[in-house]
């Protein structure tokens, strides 16, 4: 048997060390957890989409009382851009999110698995990775595409 070594490559910055797009988008994220619908977890997730032309697209979650009816931050932000925008390639998202205190999160908070499987196929639709900003008050974890977070990823041959 061989082991093999998976190497994500995830870095950790403060605010302060992103670029003015990465902040503003980060911020536009924040202000999108204000948006949620969080009534039965109360875990307000924001995030805000980025795509090539420079449209910002916001999502949060939103719950409902029958459980698969709701929809995470970033697959409302995802979606919305292949409904309004399909032609034109996400490039970045970022994602923040208040705990059960209302306080944003002190570390960052991490997508689920089904929002990590949209974004690999968000990647392979359009060719080009997709930067991920998630927010922590603490720091915030910067990566160049998904393969980072889910580096066995299921994919179409």
């Amino acid at each position: 048997m061989k082991e093999l070594k998976l190497r994500p490559s995830i870095f950790q910055c403060t605010m302060d060390e992103l670029s003015n797009d990465e902040q503003q988008l980060v911020q536009q994220a924040i202000e999108a957890t204000c948006r949620s619908y969080a009534k039965y977890s109360h875990f307000h997730v924001g995030a805000a989409l980025m795509l090539e032309d420079g449209t910002v697209l916001p999502g949060c979650n939103q719950e409902n009382a029958a459980f698969p009816a709701g929809l995470c931050a970033e697959r409302s932000a995802i979606f919305a851009a292949g409904a309004q925008h399909p032609d034109v390639a996400p490039v970045m998202l970022a994602i923040a999110a208040r705990d059960t205190t209302g306080q944003l999160t002190e570390e960052p908070v991490s997508p689920c698995g089904t929002c990590r499987q949209v974004m690999i196929e968000t990647e392979t639709r359009y060719q080009k990775p997709l930067r991920i900003l998630l927010y922590g008050r603490n720091h915030v974890y910067v990566m160049d595409g998904i393969r980072h977070l889910m580096p066995l990823s299921f994919t179409e041959f």
